[in-house]
């Protein structure tokens, strides 16, 4: 069975990249509201992912 929380921060990712192709506001260095949010609910999946998979 796949990882749901790597599921969820792929699926974030491709979230903030559909966004990121349809948005003229949103830039690498500044986001508009919606980018922000979705940029930082992949950021936190991902950070969550990674600490997961550090060795202890």
């Amino acid at each position: 069975m796949p990882d749901d929380l790597y599921q969820r921060y792929q699926a974030a990712h491709r979230a903030h990249q559909m966004h990121a192709a349809a948005c003229t506001s949103c830039t690498d260095r500044a986001r508009c509201r919606d980018g922000a949010r979705l940029w930082e609910s992949f950021t936190r999946l991902q950070d969550a992912y990674l600490q997961r998979k550090r060795p202890r």
